[in-house]
């Protein structure tokens, strides 16, 4: 899952930054306005959102997001814990609102439940397409009676293909999951990943769409049996 933490106060932010990084790819901004251009330009499964910030106020941010009709979830984090900043965060379209000083179980068990709420994800922390089970907690993959975890770049991949059955995933995309803004790895490294995924889910199961990226062939998911 790709993350945007909107955060200014630098110590805080690395910190989250090290703890959000073990599960998920994560881009971090410090200024309002640069965080609106991001977030109505760019492409994330959720926003962490401070409201005090440079340029832009965050309030303004949920309020302009919204009224462009992007559905993004976003949670407030923040040190206003006054109700009615509370009720203001969630009147403007935030899906959560979280007072500082907070502990990151309750901040990474709130991810869980917004993204889960947000229609990102099922009620049950869990992806099939045909014989593919994928727990999206534990990155557990469960193919017909054969079962393994898989290592977080291969969990990327695949959590974005079964979450966009038979839709074309581009190379840009599926290497933002993997690495955010920050440099890549070698530029090979995302046919290796895919290659190692086809081992476990079979080869015709992920699609080479020549050119643009990947697609997760449902019918072949359905009953290809891996080699």
């Amino acid at each position: 899952m790709r993350v945007l933490l909107v955060e200014d106060d630098q110590m805080l932010a690395q910190t989250m930054l090290d703890m959000l990084r073990e599960d998920h790819t994560v881009d971090w901004l410090d200024d309002g306005q640069q965080a609106l251009g991001a977030v109505m330009e760019d492409r994330f499964d959720l926003v962490i959102l401070d409201l005090t910030l440079p340029r832009l106020d965050g309030l303004d941010i949920v309020r302009r997001v919204r009224q462009q009709g992007n559905q993004t979830p976003i949670i407030i984090l923040t040190a206003r814990s006054d109700l009615d900043e509370k009720l203001h965060g969630l009147d403007a379209g935030a899906d959560d609102y979280l007072t500082k000083p907070f502990a990151m179980a309750e901040l990474k068990a709130r991810i869980r439940a917004v993204t889960r709420r947000g229609g990102f994800g099922p009620s049950v922390p869990e992806l099939q397409v045909g014989r593919l089970k994928l727990n999206t907690e534990s990155s557990r993959l469960i193919v017909g009676d054969s079962a393994v975890s898989l290592p977080r770049s291969e969990f990327q991949i695949l959590q974005y293909l079964m979450r966009r059955p038979d839709q074309v995933a581009t190379r840009r995309q599926l290497e933002e999951q993997l690495y955010g803004w920050e440099a890549g790895a070698e530029s090979n490294a995302l046919e290796v990943h895919v290659h190692h995924l086809r081992r476990r889910v079979g080869k015709q199961t992920i699609r080479t769409v020549r050119g643009v990226g990947y697609l997760l062939d449902s019918d072949m998911a359905a009953r290809e049996s891996t080699e």
